[in-house]
């Protein structure tokens, strides 16, 4: 097989130090990816960055490989003791922090001296993460939480940092991070390279970034492409269905699809439970993956599921950030996300690596509102997916178009626009009472 550092595609041309070349070979990445080109070479040259790029685009590697050439290239620094921290990563859920660190501690495996890599993440005691931060450490992988806590209990300084990186930003304001993200910008040194990453670019972080990057050189690799890395090949459907045949009709897609592994979406912990159940009982290997399972637990559904133990994970959106399975055959939105850009973060789990996936979503005619909310996610990502039914699975109710508001508007019925019962129990309430009035007012 050709060596990596003799193929123009590979990352030599990018200034890489010949062993993270040889890493990144070592790691199975034989070629670069739009975001990593675009990347490298900025973040090399010390410059601040906004990227935005689709997810399982190499965002990870782009980061990676710059941040441990900072560190390589001064061994001196490598060698102090205690250790200075050098670079931190924000990821927005343990899982995703976890793949980062695995990523980075491979890629580093044959560094001299070693670098020390610690990952801190809630969920777990953070007494064994303390106890690994003595001594100091190089690269700290963090989510937002945890990491002020670490700094609360003075495991962890921050005044040497010489570099941030913030992956998948909008997920860490999508999930309320914001608060702590302001706590720790008063903890940065003022003179530091900044870098974010993200898959879309909604105003909150647009602002983010305003605050913390300085000139920032901003980078936009979700433009269409047709070589090797093009944008993920996904096939986008949309089946109607009612909703307490759901699981019934999935359990007949994944066995006349020939699904091996299905990435399952529902909007509750109790809805992953009650589905991974319902599919055990099917004689279906599947599990639920939710914000409430210990970390032990979830990081051995993941191993399951990455191993082929499992058919199924069903999850929701909080825990299935950051899963990367290669060959993930489909996704299935059970129930419907709440925002096209959580819609974007689903589907993109598969269709990774040059393959093709299929990212199918149930709407639900019995459902309020089902109908229109799946059409403005269509509006927001600009394309229109036709409907389907399955043979024996077919809607007992024709799917109801939506109908135009007071003002023209088709999105009515997105989120707590229709009218509650108790709503219109106060307002019968209230008519008689005002039908008196008027009628008391207008014989005066």
């Amino acid at each position: 097989m050709t060596e990596t550092t003799e193929t123009p595609s590979g990352f030599a041309p990018l200034g890489l130090l010949p062993a993270l070349v040889q890493a990144a070979s070592d790691a199975g990445w034989t070629a670069v990816t739009p975001i990593q080109a675009l990347a490298v070479p900025a973040i090399l040259q010390g410059r601040d960055l906004l990227a935005t790029a689709p997810t399982g685009s190499g965002k990870t590697a782009a980061f990676a490989l710059p941040l441990l050439q900072a560190l390589l290239a001064d061994p001196q620094a490598l060698a102090r003791r205690p250790r200075r921290l050098h670079a931190l990563v924000l990821a927005p859920t343990r899982e995703l922090a976890a793949q980062i660190g695995e990523v980075l501690q491979a890629l580093a495996r044959s560094a001299a001296p070693a670098l020390k890599t610690v990952v801190a993440v809630g969920g777990l005691s953070i007494n064994p993460q303390m106890m690994a931060l003595r001594g100091g450490a190089d690269v700290v992988v963090a989510t937002p939480g945890r990491l002020l806590d670490l700094v609360d209990h003075g495991a962890l300084q921050l005044t040497d940092l010489a570099l941030l990186v913030l992956d998948e930003a909008d997920r860490l304001l999508d999930l309320g991070f914001a608060d702590e993200v302001g706590r720790l910008l008063a903890l940065l040194p003022a003179r530091r390279q900044t870098l974010m990453f993200s898959a879309t670019l909604p105003p909150a972080v647009a602002a983010l970034a305003t605050r913390l990057l300085g000139a920032p050189l901003r980078l936009d690799a979700g433009e269409p492409d047709t070589g090797e890395h093009a944008a993920p090949d996904i096939v986008q459907r949309a089946v109607e269905v009612d909703s307490d045949r759901r699981t019934l009709l999935l359990r007949h897609l994944i066995q006349s699809e020939g699904w091996q592994r299905v990435l399952v979406f529902v909007a509750t912990q109790y809805a992953s439970e009650h589905v991974a159940d319902k599919l055990r009982r099917a004689k279906l290997p599947a599990a639920a993956l939710h914000g409430q399972l210990s970390q032990g637990r979830r990081t051995q559904a993941l191993a399951d599921f990455q191993a082929g133990r499992l058919t199924v994970l069903v999850a929701t959106d909080l825990a299935a950030r950051g899963i990367d399975v290669v060959g993930l055959a489909a996704v299935v939105n059970h129930d419907l996300p709440r925002s096209a850009v959580d819609y974007t973060h689903r589907i993109g789990r598969t269709g990774r690596a040059g393959e093709r996936g299929v990212a199918l979503s149930f709407v639900t005619p019995d459902l309020p509102g089902s109908e229109v909310h799946f059409r403005l996610i269509e509006k927001r990502q600009g394309q229109r997916v036709p409907r389907e039914q399955v043979a024996g699975f077919e809607p007992k109710l024709a799917p109801a178009l939506p109908q135009p508001d007071l003002n023209g508007s088709l999105d009515g019925g997105i989120k707590g626009s229709r009218k509650s019962k108790k709503d219109k129990l106060r307002e019968a309430a209230a008519a008689p009472r005002a039908t008196r009035n008027s009628g008391t007012r207008s014989g005066r």
